[in-house]
C-alpha cells in the first residue's frame, strides 16, 4: 500500500520542469532508445506521473507507438521513494487503463538496468528477445558489393511514406517504425539513403552520428527485393561514404535470433561486442 500523499494522476504541460528535473537528477531512471526524448511525449494519452503534494515525485510512459504497441518510454522516480512503490503505483493504474482500452496491446520494453527488469519481472513481463551490438571499424576492407539491378542514392522528405511501408513489411508491426518516427530519424540522420529499381525504392538505411562515427539505426529490404544484395550495397554504400567523413567506427543492433540480419553484418565485417539488452513484454493477460 502506498503513502496517502501518493495519488496517480495523467501528466500536464505543467509537469515539464518537475519531470525534467527527475531524469537529469535521478540515477534510477529508465529511457527508451527513442527518436524523441521522454519529454517530448508529455500530453500523450499513457503519460503518468505520481504526485506527492502537488509535485510529481515519479513518472511513466508508455504511447502505442507503433500501434498496439506501448514501448515504455520513461519510468522514473525521487530517490526518497522506493522504486517498487513508485512502480508499482504507476504500473497498476497504467495497465488497467491501456489493457481496458485496448486488449490487443502489449507494452514493451528494452532493459539496460538490472534494477528495471526485477521491476518488470515482479509485473508479470515476459522475456520476448536478446537485441545484441555488433560493430565494425571503419579501416577494415569493404567487400565489392553490386548493384544489381537497383541503384543507391540519397534519401529525400518525399521518400518517407514509401519507406514506412517498407519498414512495416520487413519488420512487422512489433519493431515497425512509424512515419512520424522516421521523419525524426531521417531529421537527425547522418547519413540515410535509399536503394531503388525500375519498381521504386526497395530498401533504405538511415544512420545517426556519435563521437566515434556513426550508428547503423535502421536497414529495411522490401521482401520481395530481399537476396539480390540490396541491403550488402546499403551498408557497404555506408562504410564508403563514413570513410570519407573520416568516421572510426560503425554499431549496429539487431535481434538476436535474427538470422539473416546477423549474416548480412558479418559478411560486411561487424562483430559482437558481447552487449546485449533483453526486451520483455507484457500482453495485458490476466488483468481486469
Amino acid at each position: 500500500m502506498i503513502n496517502l500523499n501518493l495519488q496517480v494522476r495523467r501528466a500536464v504541460a505543467q509537469d515539464h520542469r518537475q519531470i525534467a528535473s527527475l531524469i537529469f537528477h535521478e540515477s534510477n531512471t529508465h529511457r527508451h532508445l527513442d527518436w524523441r526524448s521522454a519529454l517530448e511525449w508529455l500530453g500523450s494519452q499513457n503519460y503518468w506521473v505520481l504526485d506527492e503534494h502537488g509535485t510529481p515525485a515519479a513518472a511513466f510512459a508508455c504511447p502505442e507507438d507503433p500501434p498496439d504497441v506501448a514501448w515504455i518510454r520513461l519510468f522514473t522516480h525521487r530517490s526518497h521513494l522506493p522504486a517498487p512503490e513508485a512502480w508499482s503505483a504507476l504500473w497498476e493504474t497504467a495497465q488497467s487503463e491501456i489493457f481496458a482500452r485496448n486488449p490487443q496491446a502489449q507494452v514493451a520494453a528494452i532493459v539496460v538496468k538490472q534494477w528495471f527488469q526485477e521491476l518488470l519481472l515482479s509485473s508479470g513481463f515476459e522475456l520476448k528477445q536478446n537485441i545484441i551490438l555488433l560493430q565494425r571499424t571503419v579501416e577494415l576492407p569493404v567487400l565489392p558489393y553490386s548493384l544489381n539491378g537497383f541503384n543507391i542514392r540519397d534519401m529525400q522528405i518525399a521518400d518517407l511514406p514509401i519507406v514506412a511501408k517498407i519498414d512495416l513489411m520487413a519488420f512487422g508491426s512489433f519493431w515497425h517504425n512509424t512515419l512520424d518516427s522516421l521523419q525524426r530519424a531521417f531529421s537527425q540522420s547522418v547519413s540515410a539513403t535509399v536503394a531503388e529499381d525500375v519498381s521504386g525504392i526497395i530498401g533504405y538505411q538511415i544512420s545517426t552520428g556519435n563521437p566515434f562515427g556513426a550508428h547503423l539505426a535502421r536497414l529495411a529490404v522490401q521482401p520481395e527485393a530481399q537476396g539480390r544484395g540490396v541491403g550488402t550495397a546499403l551498408v557497404g554504400h555506408l562504410i564508403h561514404h563514413m570513410k570519407g567523413q573520416s568516421a572510426r567506427s560503425i554499431s549496429v543492433n539487431t535481434q538476436a535470433d535474427n538470422s539473416a540480419s546477423l549474416a548480412l553484418y558479418a559478411k560486411t565485417g561487424f562483430v559482437r561486442t558481447g552487449e546485449h539488452f533483453p526486451v520483455f513484454v507484457h500482453t495485458g493477460a490476466g488483468v481486469r
